[in-house]
């Protein structure tokens, strides 16, 4: 498919990944829609901070995705889906699961059923390296065992199925996109690289962190970005899953060390035990096999490797590092 021409809705805009996305988008001549989630503040979340020439292109849509009609009125007049709008807090999921399920199962279900129905040539589903759980072997495929270890990756799985149903039971145009650990600029510090840099960078010497054993497959954003609109673009994509990750894994302490050493800083780490996960919902291990979207989309990783994780985290540490990002953050309280 070619995206000239499309009207490209964006679900999840606000978010860390959805902005850089929209913004992607907007900057290669695309007609971009963004789904962002009402409030009263009238914020675009992300978009807010996007340059103004990005801003005055976006036909910005406030809603949410839990609600069939809402969703269905943004949809229309639109050729092609992105759908990221999603709860990714894993231990907020322990707290509310059943907003997750609200969120996550039924708002992807709104989705194509409305994609069903309007004829969309295109749904884009955002998957998680999560649903794997614990690696059984590596590199990870796509037909790697699925197992929900948390509430979160268990309402994904069910996204998942529900996505790939509508494309078996009534040929709606679905693939699947399942990104491994994205990271960078903008990231919620409920994740671990900003939950690291951000404390480093307000200036704290004791780092707060839960276990540092996992092994991650990091991405950088540009490079899921890119992911996205390859798997956009690729006809042979529909009714697949195909994962987008770096292709190499690394340790939680290994990666604290790296971040410790782009930063020019000394620090010590203890162990939180709020930031700790229940034993069994730990996953241990997490390393994405790239085969499918280099054979599929041509897709390959330009931050991969040792090298690649150094380079992503240079230009994630500089943004983190501007006073107007980092006082975005809470640094002194763990927020699930």
């Amino acid at each position: 498919m070619n995206l000239s021409g499309k009207k490209i809705l964006v679900t999840g805009a606000d978010g860390f990944i959805g902005s850089h996305l929209t913004e992607t988008l907007v900057r290669a001549g695309h007609d971009v829609r963004a789904l962002v989630m009402y409030n009263s503040f009238n914020s675009w979340g992300w978009l807010d901070t996007a340059p103004a020439d990005v801003r005055g292109q976006l036909d910005v849509v406030a809603g949410d995705i839990r609600d069939p009609y809402g969703v269905r009125q943004a949809m229309r007049d639109c050729d092609v889906v992105l759908h990221l709008a999603a709860l990714i807090a894993i231990p907020y999921s322990y707290h509310s699961p059943d907003t997750y399920v609200d969120t996550n199962i039924k708002g992807t279900l709104n989705v194509v059923q409305a994609a069903r129905d309007l004829g969309i040539e295109r749904v884009v589903h955002t998957s998680t390296s999560e649903v794997y759980g614990t690696a059984r072997q590596v590199p990870i495929t796509e037909d790697h065992p699925l197992s929900g270890q948390s509430p979160y990756s268990a309402t994904k799985i069910g996204a998942d199925q529900v996505a790939l149903s509508f494309h078996r039971s009534f040929t709606t145009p679905v693939a699947v996109i399942r990104p491994f650990n994205t990271y960078g600029p903008r990231q919620s510090a409920r994740a671990v690289i900003p939950t690291i840099i951000s404390q480093i960078a307000s200036g704290q010497e004791q780092i707060h962190l839960g276990s540092l054993h996992p092994t991650r497959d990091f991405s950088y954003v540009d490079d899921t970005v890119a992911g996205f609109i390859r798997v956009a673009e690729c006809d042979d994509a529909i009714g697949e899953v195909i994962n987008v990750g770096s292709g190499f894994e690394i340790s939680i302490g290994d990666t604290v060390g790296m971040i410790a050493d782009v930063m020019g800083r000394e620090i010590t780490i203890t162990t939180a035990e709020e930031r700790l996960r229940p034993v069994a919902s730990e996953v241990e291990r997490l390393w994405a096999s790239t085969e499918k979207a280099a054979r599929l989309l041509g897709h390959r990783p330009r931050f991969e490797g040792l090298d690649g994780l150094r380079r992503g985290l240079e230009q994630t540490v500089a943004w983190f590092s501007d006073t107007d990002n980092l006082s975005r953050y809470k640094t002194d309280i763990y927020n699930i």
